[in-house]
């Protein structure tokens, strides 16, 4: 332990300091704070100076540009996208077309999934939660705020007359169940 240069670790005026300690708006000093969403830096004078700053950069990277297809909107190539919130399809010329495919986008993933057994107005779409989870919910969503989370067939329930069976899947292998926690229908061949 003698060996080691004490000196290295002495606090000491670095050149990034200045870039993470000082407001660039106000010149203010920056302190780490605490919001839902996560830690971030926030300017000290913060009533009058609303700046801050996120610690993590999230950027947009491209993983491999997809040959034989073309942006709809623009016309130049589409590739795989790893962004902020996973994988994605996007286009090439993003400053200039923004467009992106989702799985709403796809006119498989649409005609597979039923009709809202509610309203029966809206289609069932997959979406994902902000942990990742897949989970199934009506395509009117702020009149019709019906959602499952396991992946639903079109089906009707022989025992209730519900107008979805929804498919889960075990080591077993895979059973139908009606989502209607008053009906405990459940079959493994459909």
């Amino acid at each position: 332990m003698s060996k080691i240069d004490s000196s290295l670790f002495n606090v000491q005026e670095h050149a990034l300091d200045k870039e993470y300690r000082l407001c660039p708006e106000c010149g203010g000093s920056l302190s780490l704070r605490k919001s839902k969403h996560g830690l971030f830096l926030g300017c000290e004078n913060y009533p009058t100076c609303q700046y801050m700053r996120p610690l993590q950069q999230h950027s947009v990277v491209t993983e491999k540009v997809l040959d034989d297809s073309s942006c709809p909107a623009c016309g130049k190539p589409l590739a795989i996208k790893k962004g902020r919130f996973g994988l994605f399809i996007g286009c090439t010329g993003y400053p200039e077309c923004q467009h992106i495919e989702t799985n709403s986008s796809l006119p498989e993933t649409a005609s597979e999934l039923p009709v809202c057994p509610i309203c029966r107005h809206g289609q069932l779409q997959a979406k994902t939660s902000r942990y990742g989870k897949t989970f199934y919910a009506c395509s009117d969503y702020p009149k019709c705020k019906y959602a499952i989370n396991d992946k639903p067939v079109a089906k009707v329930c022989p025992q209730c007359g519900f107008a979805i069976l929804i498919e889960k899947r075990s080591r077993q292998g895979v059973r139908f169940c009606c989502p209607q926690k008053s009906c405990n229908y459940s079959d493994e061949s459909l």
